[in-house]
């Protein structure tokens, strides 16, 4: 069960959908504009919003820069765009999943479970304190993260990314797994993992040529560890 809110101004669309949330035991509100989602936001605690991107007086990628400005509730994002380019800029700004219309009520509901899962911070053993990998200390249960005692301004899904690695200091962490663990997804596509990879390393002050913490093997996966004693910062 979930308190959940719905942003969609096709009051067909969002009558099937408070119906079926609702039959499945979720405590729905629902709003038709941006602005309606943002005062709700800042008013009530949500397990999750669902943001179509289509609304009458914001686009809905603005809308979810908005929304993460005053809240990191998980974000779905339901469009009827697919084109990969936006979707990886929707990620990127700070949504946690999205879904192609039309969508299956099941496949709404696999994807809120996976989402809430995260959000809940169902996390492997081991992970219920802090983490310490050389200067970069992460708290899953807090969510918070800091390198060499300064704090990371972290999505919820750099984060999440972050947190796994460093839970593995030192293995390298295959891309199918990162998909499965962190996305919650069977499949999936490397330019997702490569754009929040690549964010990450700007945030922990290195890059793909000149990595510090983050390194990937090309055609293997990633691993997180340490710099090695002298090497540079």
């Amino acid at each position: 069960m979930a308190h959940v809110l719905v942003v969609e101004d096709d009051q067909f669309v969002r009558s099937a959908l408070i119906r079926h949330l609702t039959d499945a035991s979720h405590t729905v509100r629902s709003v038709g504009t941006a602005l309606e989602a943002l005062r709700e936001v800042s008013r009530r605690d949500f397990d999750v919003v669902i943001l179509d991107l289509g609304l009458p007086d914001l686009d809905g990628g603005e809308a979810l820069k908005m929304l993460r400005g005053v809240t990191d509730v998980p974000v779905i994002i339901a469009t009827a765009r697919d084109d990969e380019a936006g979707i990886v800029r929707l990620l990127n700004d700070g949504a946690d999943d999205y879904l192609v219309k039309p969508f299956s009520v099941e496949h709404l509901a696999a994807r809120m479970a996976a989402v809430l899962r995260r959000s809940r911070g169902v996390r492997g053993p081991g992970q219920d304190s802090a983490l310490r990998v050389g200067g970069l200390v992460v708290d899953p249960l807090r969510r918070r993260a800091e390198l060499d005692g300064r704090a990371l301004d972290l999505t919820r899904r750099e984060f999440d990314l972050l947190a796994f690695l460093a839970a593995r200091p030192g293995v390298v962490v295959a891309r199918r797994e990162l998909l499965s663990e962190v996305w919650q997804q069977a499949y999936g596509d490397d330019q997702t993992i490569d754009v929040h990879l690549s964010w990450l390393r700007r945030k922990l002050g290195e890059t793909a040529a000149r990595p510090r913490y983050l390194h990937t093997l090309r055609g293997v996966g990633v691993k997180l560890e340490a710099p090695a004693p002298g090497h540079p910062a």
